[in-house]
C-alpha cells in the first residue's frame, strides 16, 4: 500500500529483508509521520528490458524517468518522459519493472509514488547525480601549459585545477579535430565509425544522448564541425538540449572578432566588436546558472586556440601581427575562460558536485614554434607522432578527486565516455565496438584498470584527391605503449628517444624490450579491422606522396 514520502528527506535506503523484498527510507513523512515504504510484489508481466529510473525531488519535479522501458500506467495527468526527472535524491537500479503509477500526494503538496515491481535484485543509492563540465580546447598540445613545464605560456587557472586535482602525463587524442570529436563523443576508435572530415556518423549514440536519457539537461557551445548540408548530425540529434556553435550550418567563417554563431538554430546578430569566445563562455555560464537545481552536462569544445591568431581583448597590442605572440595571448585567454566557468560553479554552490575535465583535441598548429624546456618546440597538429597527439588532461572535483595527483597512465579519447558516465553514477552505456575504459578510479586516486596500449586510426579526408602526412593523411593505423609505437606497415619507433619518429627500429635492431613490444603491439593491431569500416572504398581515389 502507498505511503506519503518526503523524497528530499529520504537520505538513506535500508533493506528490511530479502525474503519479501521490502525496502524503506529511514526518514518518515514530515506531515503524516508514516514511514515511507516501497512495496515489492510479484505481479504483472514485465518488459524484457530495464534500465534506471529516478524519483522526483523538491527542486521542481513531480515525476519519474524509466529509460528503455514502457510505462504501464500513468495516472492523475502527471507527465513522465525520458527528460523530466532532475537531481534525484534516490536512485533505484533494477532488472525488471512491471507497473509504474504516479499519484498526487494526499497530505503534502508534492506527489506520492507507488511502484509495483517484480521481485528482483535492487540496489539503492542516495547520492545526488554529479554535474559534468567537459572542456576541450582546439589545437593545443600539452607543452602549452605551465603545469606541464612551460615557461612561455601562463595558465594559472588550469595549473590550479591540476594542483588541486589530477594531471595526466600520457593522454593521446587523434592528430586532428573532427576525428578526435567523433572518437570522444562516441567512445570508440575511428576505425569503426569515422566517415569523413566535418561529419559525425548519423545514428551513432553520443555521451550526451546517454546523459539526456537519464534526465540530465545538456548543452554544447564552441566548435561543432560535425554536420554538412545533408550529412552528419545537428546538436539535438546528438543529445544536446541547447547549443551555441560555430562551424555548423547557418554560421559563417569568422569565429573570433565579430563572429558568426548559431544558437538553438538561429544565427546570432551580435554587436560590432564582439569577441566570440566571450559569447561561448557566457552561454555555458548561463546554462549552468539556469540548471543549478538539476543535473547537467555542459560540453565546451572551445574555438580557442585554433588559427587564425588575432589579438585577444587582453592583448597589450591589439594590432599585433606576430602569430606566436598572439597565440601566447590566446592560450592565456583560454585559461581565463575556464576560470570564469570555475567561478560560476563556485558562486552557485556547485563545485562540490561537479566533475570538471579539461583536454585538447590534438597538438598545436605546426606553424608555431616556441621554447619548451630548453629547446625549440614546433607544434605537430595533423601528424601522427606525439607532437600531434599528446594533449593535456586535467580533472578536478573537490572532495572526490584527491589533490596533487600526477598520473602516468595511458589515456585515449575512447575513455572519456565511460569515465564521465561512471563518475555521474549512471548505468553504463553498452557501446557497440566501444574500446574505451573508465579512468574514474584513477581520478579518485585508485589504481584502476590501467591501459597497456592505445590503438590509433587516422584517415581524416578519405576522399581527398591527394594524400599527405598531415590534414589529408593516407589511411594509417598504429598501436603504442608508453615507449614504442608500431604502425600497420611494420615500422616500429621509440617515442621517448625519437619523438619525431625519424629512425625506424628494424627487426635486426630489436632489443628484448622492443621485440616484446613489437609482438604485443602487433597483437593489438590484429584485434582491430585492417581498414576503416565506415569509409566508402568506391570513392577513395587519392594518390599519396609517400608511404609510411
Amino acid at each position: 500500500m502507498p505511503f506519503c514520502i518526503e523524497w528530499w528527506n529520504a537520505t538513506k535506503i535500508v533493506e528490511v529483508g530479502k525474503a519479501d523484498s521490502r525496502f524503506f527510507a529511514d526518514h518518515q513523512c514530515g506531515r503524516c509521520s508514516k514511514r515511507p515504504l516501497f512495496d515489492v510484489a510479484r505481479t504483472g508481466d514485465a518488459p524484457k528490458n530495464a534500465g534506471e529510473f529516478a524519483l522526483g525531488t523538491k527542486r521542481g519535479y513531480d515525476g519519474i524517468i524509466v529509460p528503455d522501458l514502457t510505462l504501464a500506467k500513468i495516472e492523475c495527468g502527471i507527465k513522465a518522459t525520458a527528460r523530466s526527472a532532475h537531481r534525484p535524491v534516490l536512485r533505484i537500479e533494477l532488472s525488471i519493472v512491471s507497473e509504474v503509477l504516479i499519484m498526487h500526494r494526499s497530505c503534502v503538496s508534492a506527489a506520492c509514488l507507488v511502484i509495483t515491481l517484480l521481485t528482483a535484485p535492487i540496489v539503492m543509492a542516495t547520492e545526488e547525480p554529479a554535474n559534468i563540465v567537459l572542456i576541450m580546447a582546439d589545437d593545443v598540445g600539452y607543452e602549452c601549459f605551465s603545469s606541464y613545464g612551460s615557461k612561455t605560456f601562463s595558465t594559472p587557472v588550469l595549473d590550479g585545477l591540476a594542483a588541486d586535482g589530477i594531471r595526466f602525463e600520457n593522454c593521446h587524442s587523434t592528430p586532428l579535430c573532427t576525428p578526435s570529436r567523433v572518437n570522444l563523443m562516441s567512445g570508440k576508435s575511428n576505425v569503426h565509425n569515422y566517415q569523413d572530415f566535418g561529419i559525425y556518423p548519423k545514428g551513432e549514440p553520443t555521451f550526451a544522448n546517454h546523459f539526456r536519457n537519464f534526465g540530465y539537461s545538456t548543452a554544447v557551445a564552441g566548435k561543432w564541425q560535425l554536420a554538412g548540408k545533408d550529412r552528419g548530425v545537428l546538436p539535438d540529434e546528438a543529445g544536446f538540449d541547447t547549443h551555441c556553435l560555430w562551424n555548423i550550418p547557418g554560421s559563417e567563417r569568422p569565429r573570433y572578432w565579430d563572429p558568426s554563431y548559431v544558437q538553438d538554430g538561429t544565427t546570432l546578430k551580435l554587436p560590432a566588436g564582439t569577441y566570440g569566445p566571450d559569447v561561448m563562455t557566457d552561454f555555458i555560464i548561463d546554462f549552468i546558472v539556469k540548471n543549478k537545481d538539476q543535473p547537467f552536462l555542459a560540453y565546451y569544445p572551445m574555438v580557442l586556440v585554433h588559427n587564425p591568431f588575432p589579438p585577444t581583448p587582453d592583448s597589450v597590442d591589439r594590432n599585433e601581427k606576430d602569430n606566436v605572440s598572439n597565440f601566447i595571448d590566446m592560450v592565456s585567454y583560454m585559461d581565463k575562460c575556464v576560470g570564469r566557468i570555475v567561478d560560476a560553479l563556485d558562486d552557485n554552490g556547485l563545485r562540490d558536485n561537479t566533475l570538471l575535465i579539461f583536454t585538447g583535441d590534438n597538438g598545436t598548429n605546426h606553424v608555431l614554434t616556441y621554447p619548451y624546456q630548453g629547446r625549440s618546440f614546433t607544434g605537430g597538429k595533423g601528424f601522427t607522432y606525439d607532437h600531434g597527439t599528446h594533449v593535456p588532461l586535467i580533472a578536478n572535483w573537490p572532495g572526490k578527486i584527491p589533490a596533487g595527483q600526477l598520473n602516468n597512465d595511458l589515456i585515449c579519447f575512447s575513455d572519456f565516455f565511460p569515465t564521465i558516465v561512471e563518475a555521474a553514477g549512471l548505468q553504463p552505456k553498452k557501446i557497440t565496438d566501444g574500446d574505451g575504459q573508465s579512468f574514474w578510479p584513477q581520478l579518485q586516486g585508485k589504481t584502476g584498470n590501467t591501459r597497456d596500449w592505445i590503438y590509433g586510426y587516422y584517415f581524416p579526408r578519405p576522399y581527398a584527391q591527394k594524400f599527405d602526412e598531415m590534414y589529408n593523411h593516407w589511411e594509417v593505423r598504429y598501436a603504442r605503449d608508453k615507449q614504442f609505437k608500431l604502425y600497420g606497415n611494420g615500422e616500429l619507433y621509440d617515442t621517448v628517444t625519437d619523438v619525431m619518429e625519424r629512425d625506424v627500429i628494424s627487426v635486426s635492431q630489436d632489443t628484448n624490450k622492443s621485440k616484446r613490444a613489437r609482438i604485443e603491439l602487433q597483437t593489438v593491431l590484429d584485434s582491430y579491422p585492417m581498414k576503416g569500416r565506415a569509409v566508402d572504398r568506391t570513392r577513395v581515389k587519392g594518390v599519396r606522396k609517400q608511404a609510411r
